[in-house]
């Protein structure tokens, strides 16, 4: 053993000394010869024979002194494996394959496993896996359980290479397998401290009665102080439960704070307030809905308010009848499957009449812009607000860039030899060079940036204005000087004719712009059949003294026979999920248009006996396009906004990339699927 072993470093040196001390010897004896032979004789005398001594004494005590250093380190190494074994950390030591090889007595008296186990740790501790263990570099942190104990886990990989290479006395040729040390960390005190700071923290909410008035209206007035108290009384039982704090802020808004462990008990009952509170009965004839806006995760109590302001008005922007929790960034919706109620006022209208006014004085150019691919109603919205900045003689353009077969007919009304300027349309490229810093951008039919026709422009435009009758999703316009979004609004023509009969008494329609905007009212209501109200008929008869004609709209909108013939093919090749879903898909190679044939298909889907919901897949420009609608039993944006899209309640799309049609129509099926099992979708 001794053999195999070379002294290095320091204690080579200093066992090499005699020999160095030798060459000086006999290079200062040859001198001597030439001052006195017989010096020269005696010293080399002397030097022979303190060379055979130095070599005896080299080779016998050379073994004794290796053997002393290999006690010592074995000494040493008792002393060091006593240490470890009286460790507090729990430790184990693992060869290449996650044997154990050798234990302490923390790890027995964690385990119960003993020196005489040798098995693979993972029978004991499943998550440290053969190759975790076999990873080049040290893992740091890796949580595991044990008998309810939390502990995490750190692996240290100890080379024999790496250790001959440290020590200056001895060196090994031979490298060997690495073996691996485990230690143990109980952080189970410590992860109850987090949990418990986690759970006591605080969640800020605001609680909205959505319909608060017309509620109120519907009943005599000696109830109406019992339906209040009734109402509060609901929101605050609900509330105690979970310990919460609850604040009337004002009449119909109400301020709660709760602690955060009971936010997941709220939102395994899917917030069960919302349907509670629809049962207060005492005469009312509709029901009260909330909207509920809840803010958790941030850094401060008042960071929390602001994620919960936010989140109620996304939540009243939706349609109300919802709980919208932000956390962070990621907004989580539940509810939301109560028809909307129409508000009958038109102050609003008038108030943002107003507003939009004010803009529109103080700037010398207007773009206005839909969604990519705009329908009637966005063409429609667009070109009233063409009409409002044309009354205030505001150089107004329309971006679009592609007109589909259905918008044709309807914007070829709209040219210079009608009177119209010969620049009122122009495409992305030709409005990104012509906007300035004086420039207002209005957004018509759409409250998601990457749908418009030019997501660019938003970017580059310092005012922006946004008009939109679609539910609002967590992709928003950020900052616009004005934001109409009304979800109750049958369609965003509706909702601009309104706004045009407060925006100026000088205000004239031509004949061809109040068909336009006709045209997209019935468009977006099917021929006023879905979504209508007493405000949608009362902008169509404004519209219809401003001197728009049915007939002449009618004929506008007619199909050509392509599109009626795909249309037809999709209602014969549809196939109907679990009994009340029609799916198809409608193809795209011949026809001009195919997003829109997919939308009326769609549509005509909900006339068969039985069909809850209809959802029509078009393949189209790299992208598969969705159309989905309902009556009223089905929440369809629910199920496009988990796809990526949103919409309306009765009426909503998305777009799907990076799949097939076939892939595409299985992952609508999941959806349901998985919106049934949640208790989402009622069957």
């Amino acid at each position: 053993m001794t053999r195999s072993i070379k002294l290095k470093g320091r204690l080579k040196s200093y066992m090499q000394l005699p020999l160095f001390l030798t060459i000086l010897l006999i290079v200062l004896n040859v001198p001597m010869y030439f001052w006195d032979v017989r010096a020269g004789v005696v010293v080399s005398v002397f030097l022979v024979i303190y060379i055979i001594v130095v070599a005896i004494t080299y080779n016998s005590y050379k073994p004794v002194l290796v053997n002393e250093l290999i006690n010592f380190a074995t000494q040493y190494g008792t002393v060091q494996k006593k240490l470890i074994n009286e460790f507090e950390i729990p430790y184990a030591l693992l060869d290449y394959n996650g044997r154990v090889l050798w234990v302490n007595e923390k790890f027995t008296e964690l385990t119960g496993k003993d020196k005489r186990f040798h098995k693979s740790i993972s029978t004991i501790f499943p998550g440290i896996t053969k190759e975790l263990i076999r990873q080049e570099e040290n893992i740091e942190s890796l949580d595991v359980v044990w008998e309810d104990h939390y502990f995490r886990v750190k692996m240290n990989k100890i080379f024999f290479e790496e250790m001959m290479e440290s020590s200056q006395m001895v060196e090994l040729h031979q490298a060997e397998e690495y073996l691996t040390a485990v230690y143990l960390f109980d952080e189970t005190q410590l992860n109850q401290c987090r949990q418990e700071n986690e759970d006591q923290k605080l969640v800020a909410s605001l609680v909205y009665i959505d319909n608060y008035e017309e509620a109120l209206n519907s009943i005599e007035d000696v109830k109406r102080s019992l339906l209040i108290a009734l109402i509060e009384r609901k929101i605050n039982k609900y509330f105690s439960q979970m310990d919460g704090l609850v604040r009337k802020i004002e009449k119909d808004k109400f301020f709660v704070v709760f602690q955060h462990k009971y936010l997941a008990q709220m939102e395994e009952n899917k917030f069960s307030l919302l349907e509670d509170v629809k049962t207060v009965k005492v005469g009312n004839e509709m029901a009260v809905t909330l909207s509920i806006g809840i803010g958790v995760m941030g850094a401060t109590y008042t960071q929390n308010y602001e994620y919960a302001r936010m989140a109620i008005d996304l939540a009243l922007g939706r349609g109300g009848d919802q709980v919208v929790l932000k956390k962070g960034g990621e907004i989580s919706y539940y509810g939301g499957n109560t028809k909307q109620v129409d508000k009958n006022t038109r102050v609003k209208a008038r108030v943002k009449a107003h507003a939009l006014r004010e803009i529109l004085e103080s700037k010398e150019h207007v773009m206005i812009m839909g969604h990519s691919i705009p329908d009637v109603d966005a063409f429609g919205a667009a070109v009233g607000i063409y009409c409002a900045a044309k009354v205030l003689g505001k150089h107004a353009q329309i971006v679009i860039n592609e007109v589909t077969s259905s918008l044709r007919p309807i914007k070829d009304s709209f040219t210079v030899d009608h009177g119209y300027p010969e620049d009122l349309f122009l495409t992305s490229e030709r409005a990104l060079d012509a906007i300035d810093s004086n420039t207002l951008v209005v957004v018509v039919d759409t409250n998601r940036p990457s749908y418009t026709e030019c997501p660019d422009l938003l970017k580059r435009a310092k005012s922006v204005v946004v008009f939109d009758h679609h539910r609002q999703g967590s992709e928003v316009i950020k900052n616009p000087l004005l934001s109409y979004i009304e979800p109750y609004a049958s369609s965003t023509c509706e909702m601009i004719a309104e706004v045009l009969q407060y925006f100026s008494e000088n205000i004239k329609l031509t004949p061809e712009e109040a068909d336009c905007i006709y045209a997209g009212i019935l468009i977006d209501t099917s021929n006023f059949m879905t979504k209508t109200g007493v405000r949608t008929f009362e902008a169509a008869a404004y519209l219809r003294r401003c001197g728009a004609e049915v007939t002449r709209v009618r004929k506008m909108l007619q199909n050509n026979m392509s599109d009626y013939k795909a249309r037809a093919e999709v209602i014969r090749h549809a196939q109907v999920y679990r009994g009340s879903f029609a799916i198809s898909i409608c193809p795209a190679g011949e026809i001009e248009s195919p997003t829109v044939v997919g939308a009326q298909a769609a549509n005509e889907l909900l006339n068969i006996i039985g069909i809850r919901a209809s959802f029509v897949l078009t393949e189209y420009q790299g992208k598969i396009y969705v159309s989905s609608r309902s009556i009223d039993e089905i929440n369809v944006q629910r199920i496009m906004e988990r796809l990526g899209g949103g919409g309306h309640m009765n009426t909503a799309g998305c777009q799907i990339q990076g799949c097939s049609l076939k892939q595409a129509e299985k992952l609508i099926e999941d959806t349901i699927d998985e919106m049934i099992e949640e208790g989402d979708i009622k069957e």
